[in-house]
């Protein structure tokens, strides 16, 4: 039995990750890092909010809603973590009972969807919470096809060479980077003048050609995409869609009906155009974002300079507010950006040195014909 696992310590103020030691101990963690002695986190104060599918990487968080966490990336860890302390039974996730912890899931989120109509005020969003890490890849991916369908009105999909090029290579740099997922990206724009970009659950995600004209640079885009991207890693858009959509979709959730998301389509592309996420949620894809640009070497300043120009356009138009109105707190965001990134200490490459940014930004250009969206960048 392994004992003691290499991971990740970020303090919950910064995007840094610090290389840390965890020591799997009766009744807690023992966390060690480079610059500190070792602190004990009992279990009873620590939640797992990432790990339940193979393949993911654990996060356990400790303290408020922006505390500290860990990431241990061995797949093993759950695992140990049962033997060494198996009085913790269902507060963490034990891939030995992934089947049994499914089905007494399904039974009590049925049970949980039949109560009253005083719990089902706050029934739906505990079972979104509940049912979202465990809903498999591919139901996210037709609940995600039948929205983008429902989007992307006939004639309403842009191409050309030079932009699908562009925004390629940036989501080709992102998704390098990004912890391994089993979601493959693709972006798709449209031609509409919102300023807006939604992101759908299973790897897609929308741009509107009104976002792009916003944009100066490359890097503003990448600061976009990364803060998209990231709402699709951690399965904010999925969550959000169980939660408001319907309780047919919750129940096609929990039961694992694969023809289920197909029937929700134009009403999940609804609910995600009028989307506001919530102040964490907001500040999960902030701050993961940040440290993807980061990993990628990309100037994380993009993200920064994108939202204060909109936010200084003296000529803004409705769009933009809906925009910004859909993020909450956008000045408070800013600020912890800055903060976010004058603790980033890896430089940055430049990012596509050679593309001249205002013609990757004329996707939408009349006559074009119908195309097909930018090819697919899978998280490795």
């Amino acid at each position: 039995m392994q004992y003691q696992w290499p991971a990740y310590y970020l303090d919950g103020h910064t995007a840094a990750r610090h290389p840390a030691t965890v020591r799997l101990m009766r009744l807690g963690l023992e966390v060690t890092t480079d610059d500190g002695g070792p602190r004990l986190w009992r279990f009873a104060e620590v939640r797992q909010t990432q790990g339940f599918y193979e393949g993911q990487e654990v996060r356990l968080e400790h303290g408020g809603e922006l505390g500290e966490a860990l990431l241990i990336p061995e797949p093993g860890f759950l695992t140990s973590l049962h033997e060494v302390a198996p009085q913790l039974g269902s507060r963490f996730h034990n891939p030995a009972r992934r089947q049994s912890r499914l089905r007494l899931t399904v039974l009590a989120a049925v049970a949980v969807v039949g109560l009253t109509g005083a719990l089902y005020l706050w029934g739906i969003p505990a079972l979104a919470a509940l049912v979202t890490p465990r809903v498999p890849v591919a139901w996210e991916q037709r609940l995600g096809q039948s929205a983008v369908t429902s989007l992307a009105e006939p004639g309403t999909v842009c191409h050309n060479p030079v932009s699908d090029q562009a925004i390629a290579a940036i989501v080709a740099r992102l998704a390098a980077a990004a912890p391994k997922s089993p979601y493959t990206f693709r972006v798709l724009v449209l031609n509409r003048p919102d300023v807006n970009a939604l992101a759908v659950p299973g790897g897609d995600i929308v741009i509107f050609q009104g976002l792009l004209d916003q944009t100066n640079s490359s890097e503003e885009l990448a600061g976009v995409l990364a803060h998209e991207m990231e709402h699709i890693l951690l399965r904010h858009a999925t969550r959000a869609l169980i939660q408001h959509v319907s309780v047919g979709l919750l129940l096609a959730a929990v039961t694992g009906d694969m023809t289920g998301p197909l029937a929700y389509g134009l009403e999940s592309a609804r609910v995600l155009g009028q989307l506001q996420y919530s102040r964490r949620t907001e500040l999960e894809a902030d701050t993961s974002g940040v440290e993807l640009l980061m990993a990628a070497r990309i100037d994380p300043t993009g993200m920064i300079k994108f939202l204060s120009g909109l936010m200084e356009d003296k000529k803004t138009p409705r769009s933009v507010l809906r925009y910004l109105s859909t993020h909450p707190s956008t000045g408070d965001r800013i600020g912890r950006l800055k903060d976010l990134v004058a603790r980033a200490s890896a430089p940055s490459v430049k990012l596509l040195p050679d593309v001249d940014w205002n013609e990757v930004k004329q996707v939408c250009r009349p006559g074009d014909p119908l195309p097909a969206p930018s090819g697919p960048t899978r998280s490795p």
